[in-house]
């Protein structure tokens, strides 16, 4: 049985119509009928082998599918976005009640027009268990058939949940579990080995890598609900286009270096920024998954166990004041001020700009290929330079020291 990054660049090599190494895009919309009348069989419109019209299928998003399947060992299905995926997910459970947590703020916007137009009841995926009177409690609306989404890695801190928890919750309803893991693709989490039913990513962040698409994946556990999948695509119009297919596979190829290396090198720099705090006025918290273990044992057995192969590459800081938070980015020259996350650059967004619901003081960073003693010497000054302060080099000097 082949390895992950063997299967990251060779899973979908069954599945290619030329002897090209690299697949070439395919730009057709439409394809030619078979000339012979015994070969026109209506139908196969789930069949990665059958192409008929893109909308349905074609040569570059089938490829996606069998590469992500073969590397990850469960059903995929490709969509045009990560909302879409979301969308998808929404349309093929259809629950009368959704738990929803905290998180990106355009599912809740996919959830608020479902219960706009479809009366979809919403519970927060924290609310109490048991009410305290112990009589009721919202949970209590959440029956067979429904959904229970967890974010996890949650977004914008980097911080976790235990899936096994929200399994527990779900199933003892008689509901389905889905998780958001774009925070941590494979290797990095396995959300199906801790209970989820079906597991949600928006792939044009590290599955893309490189900033220059757009897509979503639904990965599900048997055929039948990818087959269901297939056909709901179909008329929703939400297949991957062409041209961002072939930029996808062109990254799958580096997938498991890419997040081995932003894990790894997150980790460093957050390790660093927080036993170096008290050097830095302005920074109020470090929000990371890696620091949730520091203080309890209870979560540093859940977190280990789920996390075996490194944290996300996503963290956030809240600074003293929305004016510095404002500032920082400003004064950094590696990192880029903008949103989405994932590429091999780094990024840091005042979030606010793109979600109004967070802190003022928030920014969010998503650590790239870059050295990441190159970033971490970047955020020290700028954090010295927003707080006033201009003695750097003792700082920088422990940097240029570390170990990588």
């Amino acid at each position: 049985m082949t390895a992950f990054s063997t299967n990251s660049i060779h899973g979908g090599d069954h599945l290619k119509t030329t002897n090209d190494v690299i697949t070439p895009i395919h730009v057709t919309t439409t394809y030619s009928y078979s000339s012979n009348p015994d070969e026109l069989i209506p139908g196969g419109l789930t069949d990665p082998n059958t192409l008929v019209y893109s909308r349905e299928n074609h040569p570059n998003a089938a490829q996606i599918e069998a590469i992500v399947e073969s590397i990850t060992g469960y059903p995929t299905v490709v969509y045009n976005s990560g909302l879409s995926a979301f969308n998808a997910l929404i349309t093929h459970v259809n629950p009368k009640t959704l738990a929803i947590g905290d998180g990106y703020h355009g599912c809740q916007g996919i959830a608020d027009i479902w219960k706009r137009n479809f009366g979809l009841h919403q519970i927060h995926i924290n609310d109490e268990e048991v009410a305290p009177d112990g009589k009721s409690s919202k949970w209590d609306s959440v029956k067979q058939g429904d959904l229970v989404h967890l974010e996890t890695p949650l977004n914008p801190y980097g911080t976790y949940f235990d899936i096994r928890k929200y399994a527990k919750l779900a199933h003892d309803r008689g509901a389905l579990l889905s998780v958001d893991a774009t925070f941590a693709p494979p290797p990095l989490l396995d959300p199906f080995k801790f209970g989820a039913d079906i597991v949600m990513h928006s792939a044009t962040k590290f599955f893309g890598g490189h900033s220059d698409l757009l897509a979503g994946l639904l990965l599900v556990k048997d055929q039948e609900v990818k087959k269901s999948l297939l056909l709901d695509r179909l008329v929703l119009g939400s297949n991957i286009a062409n041209l961002e297919s072939a930029l996808l596979v062109r990254s799958l190829r580096t997938f498991e270096l890419r997040v081995a290396r932003q894990s790894k090198s997150a980790e460093t720099i957050v390790k660093f920024l927080d036993l170096h705090k008290k050097d830095f006025p302005v920074l109020d918290v470090l929000h990371h998954g890696s620091l949730q273990q520091q203080n309890d044992e209870k979560e540093k057995e859940w977190i280990t166990e789920q996390m075996p192969n490194g944290h996300t590459p996503v963290f956030s800081i809240e600074l003293t004041s929305e004016d510095q938070a404002k500032l920082l980015p400003s004064k950094l020259k590696l990192f880029r001020h903008a949103t989405s996350l994932g590429g091999a650059e780094s990024l840091i967004e005042w979030r606010a700009m793109s979600d109004d619901h967070i802190s003022k003081k928030l920014l969010r960073l998503s650590i790239g290929l870059e050295d990441p003693r190159d970033l971490l010497e970047d955020l020290v000054r700028g954090l010295l330079a927003v707080g006033g302060e201009k003695e750097a080099d003792v700082l920088i000097e422990e940097i240029k020291s570390l170990k990588i």
